[in-house]
């Protein structure tokens, strides 16, 4: 999420009313922190499907259930630490942060409950256009591909080619892959899954050679159709050294997040968030009503939410109506 985004270090904060302040862990902690019980603070990670999953919960909780909710657009790793210090509620979708399970988890500081899965399935890969998998079938294997980087040559990379990345934030093992299967290949970050995004179309739209990072659940793959690379199955252990993996990425089942206090305290919008999950589908759908339709995010939240009451009736908790 794409990640997905496991080493980001920069705090952004752009939520109204909530000011974020990051203490050291042996001061306050969760269960010391006062919560406004109609209040629901949902950590907002930095890419669109993440929002679109935030935008439709926010829209439900307010319209629906009466709530208070608060988006705090926030890097990943900083959302946790901020789900340690009590001034966030819920985290909607970890891309396998296992180290930051292990820190703030039930074996670490105990503030972080694992709330189970959201319903989409996430998957990192290689990617590359689909006409160019038909003019060179061989590039979707490791071996092939080893044999054609000469396809994916820039100026920006020489004699090399060129391996398109997102972020240097994301959750990556582009680099110990590219040295574990001995591929001359350059990564070169576009910066943002926006970026990546608008470089692809347009070497699209020229038929032009891209070999990148991306991933799923994400409307994009919608729009163009992509073939991921082959490379040998995900194993326990084989991404242990960040230099050299020898394997793919392991397949995601994202899940949630809950601060301790906020599952303990166990209302109305804690039980609505505990039994939400829906579909790849369900979040492709919104999120390319923001990112490709020029939709705002509430706009998109709404349309989805109208279209699709059967679905969402299903998640809200018996009994919500007595607090209206």
């Amino acid at each position: 999420m794409p990640s997905f985004l496991r080493r980001g270090t920069l705090l952004r904060l752009l939520s109204v009313g909530l000011a974020l302040v990051m203490v050291s862990s042996c001061a306050v902690r969760t269960d010391q922190i006062t919560r406004d019980p109609n209040s629901v603070r949902i950590a907002v990670n930095n890419w669109v499907g993440y929002e679109a999953s935030a935008e439709v919960l926010a829209h439900i909780l307010r319209e629906e259930m009466e709530y208070e909710v608060q988006l705090v657009r926030v890097d990943e790793q900083p959302s946790w630490q901020a789900l340690d210090q009590g001034v966030m509620d819920v985290i909607l979708e970890n891309w396998g942060h296992d180290d930051l399970f292990e820190l703030y988890g039930p074996e670490g500081n105990g503030t972080a409950v694992d709330g189970g899965p959201n319903g989409n399935e996430g998957v990192i890969g290689w990617y590359v256009p689909a006409y160019l998998a038909q003019e060179y079938p061989e590039i979707t294997t490791v071996e092939g591909l080893k044999e054609n980087t000469d396809l994916f040559r820039t100026a920006q990379t020489g004699d090399s080619g060129e391996f398109l990345a997102g972020a240097p934030g994301f959750v990556s093992q582009d680099q110990g892959m590219i040295n574990a299967f001995d591929l001359d290949l350059q990564m070169v970050y576009a910066g943002s899954e926006a970026a990546q995004i608008t470089e692809v179309r347009r070497r699209a739209a020229n038929e032009e050679p891209v070999l990148f990072y991306f991933y799923d659940p994400q409307w994009f793959q919608e729009e163009i159709d992509l073939v991921k690379v082959d490379f040998p199955e995900y194993y326990e252990g084989c991404d242990a050294d960040p230099e050299f993996v020898d394997c793919d990425y392991p397949v995601y089942e994202l899940n949630k997040i809950f601060r301790a206090g906020f599952v303990e305290h166990d209302d109305h919008a804690y039980r609505f968030l505990d039994n939400w999950t829906w579909t790849n589908s369900d979040q492709n759908a919104v999120a390319r009503m923001i990112a490709d339709q020029d939709l705002s995010p509430p706009e998109a939240a709404e349309i989805w939410v109208d279209e699709n009451r059967e679905i969402w009736e299903e998640w809200l908790p018996e009994g919500y109506e007595d607090r209206r």
